[in-house]
């Protein structure tokens, strides 16, 4: 069960990815869901990701999406 720290993050990751991706915040989701980018890697490294900036969390994630093939 996530808490709700865990929930807000990932709201915010959506609206920042929705933004830089140029997609509503639920295309984001589906992409990130395809990629298993949620529980395969945010949730995961919640710990630390949850302190970096919004710049580099776009950056960092929009690679991880290139990396598992899922195009954006």
């Amino acid at each position: 069960m996530l808490d709700k720290n865990e929930i807000t993050f990932i709201t915010f990751l959506l609206y920042q990815l929705a933004e830089a991706w140029h997609m509503s915040p639920s295309g984001v989701y589906k992409k990130l869901s395809e990629a298993n980018a949620i529980d395969g890697y945010i949730l995961p490294c919640y710990d630390t990701l949850h302190t970096l900036g919004s710049k580099y969390l776009v950056e960092d994630i929009t690679v991880l999406m290139e990396e598992r093939g899922v195009a954006i």
